[in-house]
């Protein structure tokens, strides 16, 4: 069965090129362009779609305007934000959105492809450049831990839960996932901090990132 993409840009020429360009990706099936983000909606409650490809800036809804409005109500629709803005800042706004995966405008079709293969079989995608932004030390909006400069050594069980946290679920969706309890959960996340030298999920997520755990 072929992934159905829906493609939301509100410059024509960008949304046709793209189209033009998805459309020979093998095993991808364009169910739909549009170039207004308050219809997006309304097309999702008649046609079924798994991924939304959406540019960041638009008139009425921003991608992150329009990911808050969508992901209540299709929480298991793949969003893939297509942008040319690399700021740190705006990359973090969008993944707490809820968005799966962020790629730039500049990118290549091979990796567009492997973007939308990635965020359909349910793991976030980050560009090369995304990655290089969220890790720059000299962006003084991020925690100031210093990652590990090896993998840490964990157990299988933590590395799991590593790459959980990382894709944003929540302590009660990990031990539903994982067949345990919450407060097991819990005692791993305290073991995780303390391995790796961080404070947060942030810092579990940017050492997941930069070891490519996601």
């Amino acid at each position: 069965m072929p992934v159905r993409v829906l493609i939301v840009d509100d410059h024509q020429i960008i949304l046709d090129s793209l189209s033009l360009l998805i459309s020979t990706i093998p095993q991808v099936e364009i169910v739909g362009k549009l170039n207004e983000s308050r219809s997006v909606a309304d097309f999702l409650e008649v046609y079924p779609v798994d991924i939304l490809i959406t540019d960041f800036t638009m008139p009425y809804l921003t991608g992150i305007d329009l990911t808050l409005q969508l992901r209540p109500l299709y929480p298991k629709l793949k969003i893939l934000m297509l942008t040319v803005s690399e700021d740190a800042e705006t990359i973090r706004q969008a993944f707490q959105a809820g968005i799966t995966g962020y790629v730039m405008k500049k990118a290549s079709r091979a990796e567009l492809e492997t973007a939308l293969m990635t965020v359909a079989s349910g793991t976030k995608y980050f560009s090369e450049a995304v990655m290089k932004e969220l890790l720059n030390p000299n962006d003084g909006s991020l925690s100031t831990e210093v990652l590990p400069s090896e993998p840490v050594a964990v157990t299988s069980r933590e590395l799991e839960i590593i790459k959980l946290i990382a894709q944003e679920f929540s302590t009660s969706e990990i031990a539903e996932k994982l067949f345990i309890s919450f407060g097991t959960v819990e005692t791993h996340r305290h073991n995780i901090l303390r391995k790796l030298n961080v404070k947060n999920s942030i810092g579990i997520t940017k050492y997941a990132i930069r070891y490519k755990l996601i």
